[in-house]
């Protein structure tokens, strides 16, 4: 079995609700064009041809804090998440997962309905995205969600939206978790909960590449009083494996990331070809590291993390 970390999915009533609330000139036709992305008999045919690949389940963009009136927000977080249980209950050899959409414009309705999604739902975690309407991870008011998440022991998944980089999906988004991570560690956020668990998308960015730079540079930015081994910090992600089938990234992400925090993702459905999942599979089996090692990566680092059984 491979569990993918990060699959998305536009569930159907959720989607068609947040094109009617949403504030006007926003366009949804990249969502909607994407068929699997909101269609689920389309996603089950494109399941179909990897018999062996089961998914965790997030809710694809837009971040619902950012399209709509805070009211709105949470009523269409507790839309989303029913229709994911609902999904994974009626296909449980397809989903194993799901991850909680929250309503980060009302920080104590997403306390709320994380709370929901994980005790009621039975959900193995919440997405946020890497800013929150424009304000940093890292900023003292999203903190009762991370002491939240420990209490609760799973993981929080973070996923790029538009930011400073304007949100251009080719170098913009991995730039965007980038600038969250750093956020989250120069904030302190990984030093004061060092138990939390963040899962970061596309292979945990740029953090593996520039491990140099951080080591050097981070002191220099932001002293050395505080956090005192940003390199250890950084290593605290958790990352996937969406990087298209580059084994080279993969092997960057291990090394620095290491064996345990390095988990099967494929994007799917969005990007090329519904997220490269053959060759994202294919990227993992060449690499040049113990089988042992990528049977964690390709579902027992999940098992571990999401405390799920298979």
């Amino acid at each position: 079995m491979k569990i993918d970390i990060f699959a998305h999915i536009l569930p159907q009533k959720y989607f068609a609700v947040l094109q009617q609330k949403a504030r006007p000139g926003l366009n949804f036709n990249r969502e909607a064009a994407n068929r699997a992305n909101t269609q689920i008999d389309v996603r089950l045919r494109v399941m179909d041809r990897y018999p062996d690949v089961v998914q965790v389940l997030t809710v694809s963009q837009p971040p619902v804090e950012t399209v709509v009136a805070p009211s709105d927000a949470v009523e269409l977080a507790r839309m989303a998440n029913n229709e994911l249980a609902e999904l994974v209950v009626r296909y449980p050899d397809k989903f194993i997962a799901a991850v909680a959409c929250l309503p980060l414009n009302d920080i104590d309705a997403a306390l709320e309905e994380a709370d929901r999604a994980i005790n009621e739902l039975k959900f193995r975690g919440v997405q946020i995205f890497s800013n929150i309407n424009g304000e940093p991870l890292g900023a003292p008011k999203f903190r009762p969600l991370y002491e939240k998440m420990v209490e609760h022991d799973l993981p929080i998944w973070i996923h790029p939206c538009i930011g400073e980089s304007g949100g251009e999906p080719l170098f913009g988004w991995p730039y965007e978790t980038s600038s969250a991570m750093l956020k989250l560690v120069s904030g302190g956020i990984l030093r004061d909960y060092p138990d939390i668990k963040f899962i970061t998308h596309h292979c945990g960015a740029m953090a593996s590449f520039f491990e140099q730079r951080i080591r050097w540079l981070f002191p220099l930015e932001f002293g050395v009083s505080e956090i005192r081994n940003p390199v250890e910090q950084f290593q605290k992600f958790y990352c996937d494996t969406a990087v298209y089938g580059s084994t080279a990234a993969l092997m960057c992400a291990y090394n620095f990331f290491g064996a345990d925090h390095l988990l099967f993702g494929t994007d799917v459905p969005l990007g090329p070809h519904f997220g490269l999942t053959l060759e994202t599979i294919e990227s993992v089996k060449r690499m040049d590291v113990p089988d042992s090692d990528k049977d964690k990566i390709f579902a027992q680092n999940a098992v571990n993390l999401l405390r799920v059984a298979i």
